[in-house]
C-alpha cells in the first residue's frame, strides 16, 4: 500500500457536510462501530464463555446466568425470565413488565446476590442496585416469531428461513441502562479495564449475551412442549437471529450534551475513509473483496424491511444505487489510480446520500490493517474541555462564530417554522421528549438543545457589549455581566478545536426528524436494519449474523455483519 506526495488533496470530509442531520442519518455501521471492536477485543484477548445456570421451568419461567471470562476478570449475565400477561406486554418506556429482566454483574454473584437480584431486577428502575451490578436491562418477544420457532423445533423441524430474516430476533430490549442509572456501577469504576475502555462495550456485552439467552429459552420451551423429539436451531438458521432493540428520544441527545465524544467518533470514521481514499492503488484480492461485499449488502438491503415511508424511499434508492455501484466496479473503477477515491466521488454525482454513506461503509471494511487501530480513539475525557478559556478576547470568540457557526447565523429563529420544537425532561421516566412550541404547554421547561438559537443570542449580546467596551476585552469580563451564555461560549471554543463535535442543523425546526439522531448514534454502535416506526423511535437489529458465544472459540469471520450468499 502505497500513497504519493499529492496526497494532500485529498482531505477529510468537511465538517458542514458531514455534520448535517440528512446524513447523519443516513449513516451505516463500519468495522470500527462498537459491537465489532468489541468481539475482536474480546477474540484477542482470548475470553471464554460458559453457561453457568438454568433454572426455568417448563412455562418459561425462571433463572439463568452466563459468565465471560477474560484474562483478570470476568463477568456474569444474570438473566430472570417472566410470564407476561398479554396485556402487559409493551415496548414503551412508561412499561412496568417484561418477558425478561437482566443485569450484568460485575463478577460471579453468590447465592446472596441471586436472592437479592431474583427481586431486585425484574423491578427495573424501581428497584435497589448497587456498584456489581454493571447494566440494567429488559426484552419483550416477537410474539409470533418467537412461538413459531418454539412449535418448530418442538415438533423436530428447523423454523421457517424466511420468517426468521424478515423479523430477525426472537426478543427486544427496550432498555438497556449503564453509567450509573438507577443505582448501578458508575463508568468511572470500569473505564480503566482494557475491555470496557472503548463506549458502551460494556452495554454491547451485556446484549450479546442476551442475544444467547434469547435462542436458549426458546429451545427449552420447544423441549418442555416437544420432548424428545425436539430439536435444536440450526447454527447457521441460528446466526440469522440478533436482538431487537426499540430506541427512543431518551438517547436523542446525546449527540448534543457529548460534543468532544461525537467529534472522536466521526473524526475516526472521517480518519479511516480519507487513509483509505490515499491509497495510490487497489490490490487484486481486495478488489475481488470489495465486489464480495457488494454483492452481499445487496442481499443485506432486499431482507432490509420498513414501515416508514421515509426509510422505504431511501431502501429503494440504495437498492438502485448498489446496482449501479457494482456495474461501477465491474466496469475497472478499481484499475484506476486512487480508485477509492474516484469511488467516493463517482457516489456524490451517481448515489443518493443513503447510498453515500453505505458506500464509506464499504470502501473502510476490505482495510483493517489500515484502520483498526482508529478503535481506540474513539474514547476520551471529557472534563478535558470543560474549562472556560476567560482571557480569550472577544474579537477571537466572535470570529469563531463566524468560522463555525454560519449556518445558525442565517435562521430566523423569530419564525414558527424555525422555532416550532422545544427539548424537555419527562417528568414521570426523566426521558427526553421534543413538545411542540405552539400547540402544546411546557416551553418553560425547556432543554437547552437548541444550540444554534443560543449561539445566535451569544453573537447579538458580544456585538452590543463589544460596541461598549471594545474587542479586546476578555471572555470572562463578558461573562460576568452575562453569565446565561456560559454554556455557548463553551461550545464555540469546543468546535474551534473539535472539527466534528457539532450538529451543524436546527433541532428545533419544524424539519427536524428526531429519529436522525438516534440513527447516527445507533451506527456506531453497529445496529443494521433501521425500522423508523415513527419520526420519533426506531427499531433495529443488533449482532444479526454475529458468531454466539458457545461457537466463539472458533468461529472468526470479522465480516460478519455482511450476510452470506449461500
Amino acid at each position: 500500500m502505497t500513497t504519493s506526495a499529492d496526497d494532500r488533496a485529498i482531505s477529510l470530509r468537511p465538517p458542514s457536510k458531514v455534520m448535517r442531520l440528512e446524513r447523519m442519518g443516513c449513516f451505516h455501521q463500519t468495522r470500527l462501530s462498537f459491537m465489532r471492536s468489541l468481539l475482536r477485543l474480546l477474540a484477542d484477548q482470548g475470553w471464554h464463555f460458559s453457561r453457568d445456570r438454568w433454572e426455568v421451568d417448563a412455562r418459561g419461567v425462571g433463572l439463568a446466568t452466563y459468565r465471560a471470562t477474560g484474562p483478570e476478570r470476568c463477568y456474569s449475565l444474570v438473566c430472570l425470565a417472566h410470564e407476561l400477561p398479554p396485556e402487559k406486554r409493551s415496548d414503551r418506556v412508561i412499561a412496568t413488565a417484561w418477558d425478561a429482566t437482566f443485569t450484568l454483574f460485575d463478577g460471579i454473584p453468590g447465592q446472596d446476590d441471586i436472592q437479592r437480584l431474583e427481586k431486585q431486577i425484574p423491578l427495573q428502575e424501581a428497584g435497589h442496585c448497587s456498584q456489581t451490578e454493571l447494566i440494567l436491562a429488559r426484552a419483550n418477544r416477537s410474539v409470533r416469531l418467537f412461538e413459531h420457532v418454539v412449535q418448530a423445533l418442538a415438533s423436530g423441524k428447523q423454523p421457517d428461513r424466511e420468517r426468521i430474516e424478515q423479523v430477525g430476533y426472537l426478543m427486544r430490549t427496550t432498555a438497556v441502562y449503564g453509567n450509573g442509572k438507577f443505582g448501578i456501577s458508575d463508568r468511572e469504576r470500569i473505564a480503566q479495564r482494557p475491555e470496557f475502555s472503548a463506549p458502551f462495550h460494556c452495554e454491547l456485552l451485556a446484549v450479546w449475551l442476551i442475544r444467547w439467552f434469547t435462542v436458549e429459552i426458546a429451545e427449552h420451551l420447544a423441549r418442555s412442549a416437544g420432548g424428545d423429539g425436539a430439536v435444536k436451531m440450526n447454527p447457521d438458521l441460528r446466526r440469522r437471529l440478533g436482538v431487537g432493540n426499540s430506541t427512543g428520544l431518551g438517547m436523542a441527545p446525546f449527540l448534543v450534551l457529548h460534543p468532544a465524544l461525537i467529534h472522536r467518533w466521526i473524526m475516526a470514521r472521517e480518519t479511516a475513509l480519507l487513509r483509505v481514499r490515499r491509497l495510490e492503488w487497489c490490490r487484486e484480492h481486495v478488489r475481488e473483496r470489495f465486489a464480495d461485499l457488494v454483492l452481499r449488502m445487496q442481499a443485506g438491503v432486499r431482507k432490509w424491511h420498513t414501515v416508514n415511508k421515509r426509510q422505504r424511499a431511501r431502501i429503494e434508492g440504495l437498492k438502485e444505487g448498489l446496482d449501479s455501484l457494482y456495474g461501477h466496479v465491474m466496469s475497472g473503477a478499481l484499475d484506476r489510480a486512487y480508485p477509492w477515491d474516484g469511488m467516493i466521488r463517482w457516489s456524490e454525482q451517481h448515489l443518493t446520500i443513503e447510498g453515500q454513506e453505505l458506500l464509506v461503509t464499504l470502501v473502510i471494511e476490505p482495510h483493517a490493517d489500515l484502520v483498526d487501530d482508529l478503535s481506540a480513539q474513539m474514547s476520551v475525557d471529557e472534563n478535558e474541555y470543560l474549562a472556560i478559556d476567560g482571557s480569550m478576547p472577544l474579537a477571537r470568540l466572535k470570529d469563531l462564530i463566524g468560522r463555525n457557526y454560519q449556518w445558525a447565523l442565517a435562521i430566523d429563529y423569530q419564525e414558527k417554522d424555525q422555532s416550532s420544537r422545544f427539548w424537555y425532561y419527562s417528568e414521570e421516566k426523566l426521558e427526553p421528549r421534543v413538545g411542540e412550541r405552539y400547540e402544546e404547554p411546557g416551553a418553560d421547561k425547556e432543554h437547552p438543545l437548541a444550540y444554534g438559537r443560543d449561539v445566535k443570542h451569544l453573537a447579538r449580546h458580544l456585538d452590543l457589549f463589544m460596541s461598549r467596551h471594545g474587542d479586546s476585552v476578555p471572555a470572562a469580563r463578558f461573562l460576568r455581566f452575562h453569565p446565561e451564555h456560559r454554556h455557548s461560549v463553551r461550545r464555540v471554543q469546543i468546535t474551534s478545536v473539535l472539527d466534528y463535535a457539532e450538529i451543524r442543523d436546527n433541532l428545533i425546526g419544524a424539519d427536524m426528524v428526531p429519529v436522525d439522531l438516534l440513527r447516527c448514534k445507533l451506527s456506531f454502535f453497529g445496529a443494521s436494519c433501521f425500522d423508523p416506526r415513527s419520526d420519533r423511535w426506531v427499531r433495529i437489529n443488533m449482532y444479526q449474523h454475529a458468531p454466539f458465544p458457545d461457537e466463539f472459540d472458533w468461529f472468526r469471520d470479522d465480516d460478519w455483519i455482511y450476510p452470506r450468499l449461500a
